[in-house]
């Protein structure tokens, strides 16, 4: 821990999914890990993990079965299976309207690059949101681990502001009171849950935050303070060159 820290969380974004691999706008789609995803999880998130001699009391991830398999994963690596896991939809990734389900090479060749960037990356600017046309729309609806969700709470497009809006809450009222409680808190989630938690956190500016971005798989903890401030800087368990690389790969539109 950094000299003044009193609490650490540790942080991992999921593995690569099925539709991460095929680079297809995923969001609210309950896709699970593809092969490459589980061995990340396996080999990269619960790899470093162990390395650390890392021990949790709670964890914390989405409803989504892409993050919910990486912590199973990191769980049974840190032979961790028996602690309490709390599923929430809050932490989900983004919703990303009209987008979900097509290719983001695609959208950048039928939109412009500049502006599917844009609808990816800015603070406030949404896609267009979901029909009942999109051929996904119905399974994101009807999905039986999101049908808890109220009617008025269900998104059809999110940009990171609207998504903070859900996620920084659950940060306060369910994730804090355990860490102050000095249990040791594990957060498995999504590019865009993350990083509108890092941003709240860390206090980037609305323009800074287009150019942050979460590498897959790598875990990352940040300390804190008594008063829960953030302390030192985002510690990455993996070497510079290889977050990077890993944050470069996130970044880009993909050649797909």
């Amino acid at each position: 821990m950094h000299k003044g820290a009193m609490y650490s969380v540790t942080f991992v974004r999921h593995g690569e999914s099925e539709w991460n691999k095929m680079n297809l706008f995923c969001g609210w789609h309950d896709v699970g890990l593809s092969e490459e995803g589980e061995w990340d999880a396996l080999e990269v998130s619960a790899a470093a993990l162990k390395r650390e001699n890392m021990c949790y009391d709670i964890a914390f991830t989405s409803c989504l079965r892409r993050a919910n398999q990486t912590l199973d994963i990191i769980l049974k690596q840190l032979n961790l299976v028996e602690i309490p896991v709390k599923q929430l939809w809050r932490l989900n990734e983004r919703h990303y309207g009209a987008l979900t389900g097509f290719n983001k090479r695609q959208m950048a060749d039928i939109y412009g690059e500049e502006q599917v960037q844009v609808w990816r990356r800015s603070f406030n600017i949404p896609p267009p949101a979901i029909e009942p046309t999109n051929p996904y729309y119905h399974a994101i609806k009807n999905n039986p681990r999101l049908r808890h969700i109220n009617e008025q709470d269900f998104p059809t497009t999110e940009t990171l502001e609207t998504t903070m809006e859900r996620v920084v809450p659950e940060w306060t009222d369910s994730i804090i009171p355990e860490v102050r409680a000095g249990k040791r808190v594990l957060v498995v989630a999504h590019g865009t849950s993350l990083r509108g938690l890092v941003k709240h956190i860390q206090g980037i500016s609305d323009a800074d935050i287009m150019k942050f971005n979460l590498p897959n798989s790598i875990p990352f903890i940040i300390d804190f303070d008594e008063s829960m401030k953030m302390v030192g800087g985002i510690r990455f368990l993996a070497n510079d060159e290889t977050v990077l690389k890993a944050m470069e790969k996130v970044a880009s539109i993909g050649g797909k």
